[in-house]
């Protein structure tokens, strides 16, 4: 089997106009990035999208922050039309308006499985109000779980 991999400013337009073409619409996105560590993974994991209506704090979405530039990330604050997103593996927020939300997960195929985890499931419920209170420890969790040594304190040879 052969795949096709088209830019995000190409592709995700068609994937949004899609998902506006017909209410209850649903597309599975493979995930690409790190924004989202520590659960979900760059080329692992998928994401079933559905058109965004009704979003809150906490929720998942795919919203477009810059022209042409989209991001799948959380929603941490609402004031009005104006929106605060921010990666779970992200320390810096994003900012948008509610009409620039083209998107809402659904759930997340997750580690190669078939089973869908629903974002309005208990797990995932869970994980996001512990995630998000979490926000000023996460950059030392993060480096616990993704050790890594900068170059400029690499040893030379």
């Amino acid at each position: 089997m052969s795949t096709l991999v088209f830019p995000n400013d190409q592709f995700l337009p068609l994937v949004i106009e899609e998902l506006q073409s017909a209410p209850g619409r649903t597309v599975t996105l493979p995930l690409y990035g790190y924004s989202m560590r520590p659960f979900l993974e760059n080329g692992r994991d998928k994401g079933l999208l559905i058109a965004a209506t009704d979003v809150k704090v906490g929720d998942a979405v795919l919203a477009e922050v810059g022209k042409d530039c989209y991001v799948l990330h959380r929603i941490v604050r609402i004031d009005s039309d104006r929106v605060t997103l921010r990666g779970d593996g992200n320390l810096a927020c994003e900012y948008c308006l509610l009409k620039d939300i083209k998107a809402k997960a659904l759930g997340f195929f997750r580690k190669g499985r078939t089973t869908l985890d629903r974002t309005d499931g208990l797990k995932w419920r869970v994980y996001s109000w512990w995630w998000m209170r979490l926000y000023p420890l996460r950059r030392y969790l993060l480096f616990l779980l993704y050790p890594h040594i900068p170059a400029r304190f690499k040893k030379k040879q």
